[in-house]
């Protein structure tokens, strides 16, 4: 398939020892987190060349599968209208075009078209370009935005005004890119980033017309491991400052007719207790865990006592229901639960005259409520899809009990019928005797022989769960002969908030011991077998990928890890990256010796050593602010040095990118196209 001609590059070794609570590490790549160093910039180049010579043979059939996950999508698009203060709000895509046009009409949707930002127009002389946290002034006349052109999700507020179409010379640098008006039309509520960890940790108040080092400091987040955030309740009466860590919260309140006042503390940060709040007429309802409520329960208080001592319990905490949202309208209370891994639409009315579930028919599917912004509606929008089914988003009369679809994904493929594929939910038995389940996809008619392509994935991280949706570039694979599967390991909350604790911290392990298990039944279900079966995670899921490699890398013809994060143990000892502190509630602090070793036992990195790997796709972004791209290059550069076998290996780092990969919808696809491509090729599929 490949001349042995082409040699891997070799990084050169530095010996550098790292010595903590008198244990010491050899790191003989520490030299590559240097961005600045030509020789770094060189190795990375070396590889991507490397790369490149590698699957030179792949790249017209990358061109194809791009061509063909692109033809699947409408490229004249547009999002379903929602209202909002008046106006109709939608995005729109045109043909041949990679980002959004973002527009409304006021009243009616026969109104004319007011284009607010025509992304592709201000993308043109960027290679990276994101635009986010749109945000318009209570009189419609203003739309305060952040760009980010560079991918370290910093972004530049900017302000425009709707009437003339002027963008305001005010730049507000270094911010997480959203923020909230005051109803008085002219003050600004934004959260700034410190410059070196990147950690949101400062809220100021701008004033239009000021020049922005003349803005005002309203709240520092001095603790390192926690995050702060500023937004408006959707009654429209509160500005809302928060402040998160993994463990709790704390927000502090202030009536958004009255910006020049002082914020007031709803209920201080309590560690382990962890809260969110909704206003409702004369009371504020609250999600949270207090009390031992692991799955939380919903709580309600009065508008002028607040803290928790004044808390009056609605609906209890339940053992095998995951309470995770609520949204609030003038009849109807909304949660959103989570039961035996499903996704549930609770609605309650005020008047307690009802209380019913949204009827859902499967075991492979996810349903959320979508954007509600109007509060005086009986109309809920939600969305739903499943493994098979393409996402719909549905408008539901909450009275009447009435739906109405507004809209379906529509897959641009004739020979397209969700009929033709079946979607199912196993359980597989971890180590500890465990059940975890594992939601999975496939084409109509696969035998059950051994000799079927699986592609694993999975995340289980930080209580993210990772529910079956469809994906029209996963078609490309299904269509091949590839089943896809989920495994909803521990570390997630797919089974509830339990289910996140017994895979954080010093129960981490059980994330990888999962995924393994979940490889082993389906090879003994005789789904796959170990020639077939493809592992694929990114970021905290791109460790997973380091650490079943080391684990159990028999199991595995092929890995793909994605901005993997691999060198648990360096990064987490180092504060002055971004995100670190923030972490410490998830993997533990290394400063503490027992976290140091528990961390130590599994970090990739570290655990490399001489023996037989699987082929190995590792991708990773120049700019990342999240994984930094040194830690795939390190960890590629010991996995060359000391593998045992002859399998493929291969980095790919994306020079202009961060965490998120490249930005506009169809360039996103050639990088599907190359996982797709590599896993294809193993398979001997190249058409």
């Amino acid at each position: 398939m490949i001349e042995e001609k082409i040699l891997p590059p070799k990084a050169e070794k530095i010996a550098k020892e790292l010595e903590m609570h008198g244990d010491i590490r050899v790191d003989n790549y520490f030299w590559l987190n240097d961005r600045e160093n030509p020789k770094v910039i060189d190795y990375l180049e070396q590889e991507n060349t490397y790369n490149d010579k590698m699957t030179a043979h792949t790249k017209q059939f990358q061109e194809n599968l791009f061509e063909e996950m692109k033809s699947r999508i409408k490229e004249d698009d547009s999002s379903v209208p929602y209202k909002s203060n008046g106006y109709w709000y939608y995005v729109r895509y045109e043909v041949g075009q990679g980002y959004p046009i973002y527009v409304r009409k006021k009243e009616t949707l026969e109104a004319a078209e007011e284009i607010l930002f025509d992304c592709n127009e201000m993308a043109k002389d960027h290679a990276y370009f994101n635009l986010s946290g749109i945000s318009v002034s209570p009189n419609n006349k203003l739309v305060s935005f952040g760009i980010d052109t560079v991918s370290r999700r910093k972004y530049t507020i900017q302000i425009k005004n709707l009437e003339t179409n002027e963008v305001l010379p005010t730049k507000i640098e270094s911010t997480t890119g959203g923020s909230t008006w005051a109803n008085d039309n002219k003050t600004l509520f934004y959260t700034r980033k410190d410059e070196e960890t990147l950690r949101s940790d400062k809220i100021y108040q701008h004033i239009l017309g000021q020049d922005p080092a003349e803005d005002k400091l309203v709240y520092h987040e001095k603790d390192e491991t926690f995050n702060t955030f500023v937004y408006k309740s959707k009654s429209k009466q509160y500005i809302i400052i928060g402040a998160s860590s993994t463990m709790s919260d704390e927000y502090m309140i202030l009536d958004a007719d009255k910006p020049r006042g002082e914020f007031k503390m709803f209920q201080e940060r309590v560690r382990g207790v962890e809260y969110g709040f909704s206003h409702y007429k004369d009371h504020f309802y609250i999600i949270t865990n207090k009390d031992d409520a692991h799955n939380f329960k919903l709580m309600k208080t009065s508008l002028t006592n607040t803290s928790s001592n004044y808390w009056e319990e609605v609906i209890p905490h339940r053992e095998d229901v995951l309470l995770e949202d609520m949204d609030i309208f003038k009849n109807y209370l909304v949660l959103g639960e989570r039961f035996n891994g499903l996704n549930r639409i609770r609605i309650m009315s005020w008047d307690n005259q009802e209380d019913y579930f949204l009827p859902f028919d499967n075991e492979t599917y996810t349903a959320y409520t979508g954007n509600n912004p109007d509060f005086d509606t009986d109309i809920l929008r939600y969305g739903y899809n499943s493994l098979t089914t393409p996402s719909s988003v549905i408008d539901f009369n909450m009275k009447t009990k009435e739906s109405e679809v507004k809209k379906e994904q529509e897959v641009q493929d004739p020979s397209f019928k969700k009929e033709n594929y079946i979607s199912e939910r196993i359980w597989a038995t971890a180590k500890d005797g465990a059940k975890v389940p594992i939601s999975m996809v496939y084409k109509k008619g696969i035998k059950r022989d051994g000799s079927n392509p699986v592609l694993q994935y999975a995340y289980g991280s930080y209580g993210h769960t990772t529910d079956p949706s469809f994906s029209s570039s996963r078609l490309s694979l299904l269509n091949r002969g590839f089943i896809f599967a989920i495994a909803h390991i521990r570390g997630g909350e797919y089974l509830g908030r339990k289910w996140y604790e017994d895979g954080k911290m010093l129960k981490k392990k059980n994330t990888f011991t999962d995924f393994i298990a979940c490889s082993e039944y389906l090879i003994a279900q005789k789904y796959t077998s170990a020639q077939h079966l493809y592992a694929m995670g990114g970021s905290a899921g791109g460790m997973l990928m380091g650490g079943i490699a080391n684990m159990a890398p028999h199991l595995y013809n092929g890995i793909i890890a994605a901005v993997p994060f691999v060198d648990v143990v360096t990064t987490m000892l180092d504060d002055s990256i971004p995100l670190t502190t923030g972490e410490y509630d998830e993997w533990g602090n290394p400063n503490n010796e027992e976290y140091y070793h528990y961390m130590k036992s599994y970090s990739p990195y570290d655990n490399v050593k001489a023996q037989d790997y699987p082929n190995i796709l590792v991708t990773t972004g120049l700019h990342d602010s999240q994984v930094q791209y040194w830690e795939p290059a390190k960890w590629v550069a010991k996995l060359r040095e000391l593998k045992t076998d002859n399998c493929i290996l291969l980095l790919h780092t994306n020079m202009d990118a961060g965490h998120g990969g490249a930005s506009g919808r169809f360039e996103a696809l050639k990088e599907v196209a190359e996982d797709y491509s590599f896993i294809l090729d193993l398979e001997g599929i190249n058409e």
